[in-house]
């Protein structure tokens, strides 16, 4: 893998996203339904914040499995909203910015998703699963060690 490639060139393109007034019963069921971590938040199509799933466990920390525990865990699911939980500071890159630099991020920080953004709309999304998947498949560094 190229790391000084433009990180357009492994972001995930297709998003699922939410809205900060969506429920956090959406979120957990998208997590569900999608198998993902990560849920951009748009307003009026601009990117605004992120909910990981850390979030979201985060907010339910604290329910067990007792079954009136269980209903006041899905009133609240349905009472609050992804406004109030999604992280807003969150790292940003451009279509064009090099790899190399959201590795930067991922070092530096405890991200493990960054949006990409043009302008404030939102293009895409880079994970560390995103980095590690493409340099599992990259054959250049499997020929370097089996050389």
């Amino acid at each position: 893998m190229n790391l000084l490639a433009p990180v357009h060139s492994i972001m995930t393109k297709e998003l699922t996203t939410i809205s900060p007034e969506d429920t956090i019963k959406k979120v957990e069921d998208l997590f569900r339904t999608h198998k993902i971590h990560h849920l951009p938040v748009e307003k009026d199509g601009k990117f605004i914040g992120m909910v990981s799933k850390s979030d979201y466990l985060h907010f339910k920390r604290g329910f067990n499995e007792i079954d009136i525990e269980n209903k006041w865990d899905l009133f609240r699911l349905k009472s609050h909203t992804v406004d109030e939980i999604m992280t807003r500071k969150i790292a940003r890159l451009a279509p064009e910015d090099k790899i190399n630099v959201a590795i930067e991020i991922f070092k530096e920080n405890l991200f493990h998703a960054i949006p990409i953004v043009d302008g404030e709309r939102l293009v895409g999304i880079v994970t560390t699963l995103d980095i590690i998947k493409h340099l599992s498949e990259d054959k250049e560094i499997y020929k370097s060690y089996t050389s």
